[in-house]
């Protein structure tokens, strides 16, 4: 379109002329950034003259070529750019396994070479399910900087007239695609553009070697790209549903009612929606959908543990009696997902006992057919092999990006174990009974019988996702947690990386200082309890299919009122189908509370290795980070659509309003002015209150976060957790003014580069990089050498595109 031409430098062509008042009116529908009506002359006489275009393209230049220009234009005028990059000083730092590698035998290099190799390529398809344009930036990267090496590339820039710190964002930008996965961020899930004028960013592309050798290619693909590369229109802003962002879990013309309506469906046929994406079309006057099941299969035929049938076209009866067409394929991502299963199948010629051959065979079907059975039945074996060498999970795990929070996100991981740290980590297993006992629920409300499970310090070799996690509790199948197991993991590398010399705000000296002495410390602590007996804690109550509960109904009471238990889960219904939407941030709020409640226990402190003084120091500063927490999670609230875009953060600041509410100086938050002159935030932790104040407070709050998830009591659930999710400024500390000051002194999540592994005969090299954006971008042009998998995504972006026009 003739609009992307326009730059400030340019002789300026008054619009005013061309925009009738049906334009304007037609504008204040797609615009969401400011209020413009069809009689809003200032807007029309004022704001529009100073909008131009030099076009020659007089018939073509009409309405539509305006429209969205002067919707971009005036998007990124109410816009402050500052949180949609990613500023030059980012960190980047090694997630560095080098000698937990080198402690491996040659067999146990080549088993954790090939599920690197699965988890990098199931990688691949998180980058269609972040963004449609996602794909097409990563080819564009891969064949800019694949084709000549990096430094060659940063000489053709400085002859282009881009300066040392315009190079310098171009680099972090590419580096941040990389370690999202996309050009969303996978903590917070706003977009991200490059920190560089378009028109010049352009003029790089066009000029590299890639180019020269194929013009015609990289036009076109920087064509297909670059208008949403940069745009800032509101519903690009972050991921989300129908008008609230973007989503490629959906279909662009789908929203939330489209989605309970799938859910509904999908619940009648008893299918999972862990590996399914949703798209949306109208046939002769009737509303289809199509449900994609993701298979390195594309035809028909049945899926082992699926209903008979379940592949094709259904005439579907909703609770209100309306008639729907759904079909459901396979086949999504159908060439990643034959590669994922093709490493995994190498892998297990390198496995090390009977249990990993058993969970790869059915990892493997599973990623075949399209088959979540198969993977249930995959996840059943990976939770009986105790203690490997080399640990591994891999499949659509999170649902923490899917709007409707019911769709899983690809992820994998391969990781050796460091048997120091995990003898901590068993030890807390151990007293976990004890631990659990502590919690302030009755007894009903907790697992009839607690399963022992796993629990491993590992040191990542390869993660394969949108981000990596300090820790992690899987798998979440609901009914194998309940009465089969789990395992948890806590990954040591990652929590050394990414939590080690970062900059501390909106605290006093005194508090800074004993919060950098013992912030990881507190943090491993955290994170332990968090993941064993927070996400591992807990009972659902269920009315199986032959009518009987799991817990007695005569007898077990309602904390709350008293009465006797009248809601339950049925027996199709799991913890994500009935809770969607609240399921990610309700369940991360609660084993917050849990890591913070136990860890005031001497016991649970004793096995970390903390006592006496030191323990009471680790409380308080396990106390402070969250508090502190929940302040900073004001980044990730968006005012403009009044939702939280992440879910641990949301739950966070959850856990600041309970401890503000418990008043008697808990918690003081004050405005202040900084050393810089500038706006600043005093948070303070009263600690001789955190016993009498703050453990009754969290205890209380704690005990109804179960009971509701325990009773699958949605109504009351979404009433307190939405009160205290709330940001305004009715009262004080005043946190939506507050959120300003958040926004202006934050400071960016580290970026990791992670190792590379390859195959020389018998022996697997292991590649290092150095810690800087060069380095992330290096690895990933070593990672996929080849352009196979430019081809495989390009076909992916060419068939989703029709159904994200908008």
């Amino acid at each position: 379109m003739c609009y992307s031409s326009l730059r400030p430098d340019q002789q300026r062509t008054p619009v005013t002329n061309v925009l009738t008042d049906d334009i304007v009116r037609s504008l204040s529908g797609h615009c969401q950034d400011i209020s413009v009506t069809h009689s809003c002359l200032p807007f029309k006489q004022i704001l529009l003259p100073e909008l131009c275009c030099k076009c020659t393209e007089s018939e073509s230049c009409k309405y539509p070529s305006w429209l969205a220009y002067i919707s971009l234009y005036i998007s990124r005028m109410s816009t402050d750019i500052s949180q949609y990059i990613i500023p030059n000083d980012t960190g980047v730092c090694l997630l560095d396994c080098i000698t937990a590698f080198e402690g491996l035998t040659p067999k146990e290099r080549l088993y954790a070479h090939y599920i690197a190799q699965a988890s990098w390529y199931g990688g691949l398809i998180v980058l269609v399910q972040t963004s449609p344009e996602s794909p097409g930036i990563f080819i564009l990267l891969q064949k800019i900087f694949r084709t000549q090496p990096i430094s060659e590339v940063k000489c053709l820039a400085l002859k282009q007239g881009i300066t040392e710190e315009e190079w310098q964002a171009i680099m972090i930008y590419s580096a941040a695609f990389h370690a999202n996965s996309g050009n969303y961020k996978s903590f917070g899930d706003t977009k991200f553009i490059p920190n560089v004028p378009k028109d010049k960013f352009e003029s790089l592309i066009l000029c590299c070697k890639a180019a020269v050798d194929d013009q015609k290619g990289i036009k076109a693909l920087w064509d297909s790209v670059s208008d949403r590369m940069f745009s800032l229109v509101a519903r690009q802003k972050e991921l989300g549903l129908g008008e609230k962002g973007t989503t490629t879990y959906f279909s662009s013309n789908c929203n939330l009612d489209d989605a309970k309506l799938c859910q509904e469906f999908m619940d009648s046929k008893d299918l999972s929606a862990y590996n399914t994406r949703l798209f949306k079309t109208e046939k002769n006057g009737q509303t289809c959908y199509e449900v994609r099941l993701a298979s390195a299969l594309t035809e028909g035929g049945s899926i082992e543990g699926c209903p008979e049938g379940i592949l094709g076209t259904h005439q579907f009866t909703s609770s209100t009696s309306k008639s729907y067409s759904f079909t459901v394929t396979r086949g999504d991502y159908s060439k990643l997902m034959a590669k994922v299963a093709e490493n995994l199948g190498k892998a297990k010629e390198h496995a090390a006992n009977d249990l990993e051959k058993q969970m790869l065979t059915e990892y493997i079907k599973s990623f075949t057919t399209g088959s979540i059975p198969a993977h249930k039945d995959g996840s059943r074996h990976w939770i009986k092999n105790i203690g490997p060498i080399v640990e591994t999970y891999i499949g659509f795990i999170e649902s923490y990006r899917d709007p409707f929070g019911v769709r899983g996100e690809f992820e994998g991981f391969a990781a050796v174990v460091n048997k120091e740290m995990s003898k901590k980590f068993t030890e807390l297993v151990n007293n976990a009974e004890h631990l659990l006992a502590l919690l302030p629920w009755p007894a009903a409300y907790e697992k009839d019988t607690f399963l022992k499970p796993d629990f491993t310090s590992l040191d990542v070799l390869a993660f394969g996702g949108s981000g990596i996690p300090a820790g992690i509790n899987i798998p979440n199948y609901d009914d194998i947690r309940q009465s089969e197991g789990f395992k948890n993991v806590s990954l040591g590398n990652v929590l050394t990386a990414a939590y080690k010399d970062t900059k501390v705000s909106f605290l006093d000296e005194e508090d800074t200082e004993l919060f950098i002495k013992l912030k990881v410390p507190s943090f491993e602590v955290q994170v332990g309890l968090h993941e064993l007996l927070g996400h591992g804690s807990g009972k659902l109550f269920i009315k199986g299919e032959d009518g009987k509960f799991n817990f007695d109904i005569d007898t077990v009471e309602h904390t709350e009122t008293k009465d006797k238990i009248t809601k339950w889960y049925n027996q199709n219904e799991t913890w994500d189908s009935k809770f969607t939407t609240l399921a990610s941030t309700y369940e991360e709020c609660r084993a917050e509370c849990v890591g913070i409640y136990l860890c005031l226990s001497a016991d649970a402190l004793r096995i970390f290795g903390h006592k006496e003084d030191t323990a009471d120091d680790l409380i308080y500063v396990n106390w402070l980070n969250m508090a502190r927490a929940g302040l900073l999670a004001l980044e990730f609230y968006s005012p403009d659509t009044g939702s939280w875009r992440q879910a641990h953060m949301n739950g966070r600041y959850v856990i600041l309003r309970v401890m503000i509410e418990a008043g008697q100086g808990l918690i003081t938050i004050t405005k202040t002015t900084g050393d810089d002159g500038k706006e600043d935030i005093h948070l303070k932790l009263d600690r001789t209150k955190i016993l009498p104040v703050g453990k009754p407070a969290i205890g209380n709050f704690l005990r109804k976060l179960q009971v509701y998830k325990s009773t699958g009591d949605v109504e009351a659930a979404t009433a307190m957790y939405g009160h205290y999710s709330e940001v305004h400024d009715d009262e004080e500390p005043h946190f939506l003014s507050l959120r300003s000051v958040v926004l202006a002194r934050k400071t960016p999540r580290k970026m990791m580069v992670q190792h590379n592994t390859t195959v020389e005969g018998p022996t697997v090299k292991l590649q290092s990089y150095e810690s800087s954006a060069d380095g992330l971008v290096q690895s990933f042009i070593d990672r996929f050498p080849s352009s196979e998998v430019d081809d495989i995504l390009k076909e992916l972006m060419e068939k989703d595109q029709p159904y994200f026009s908008t």
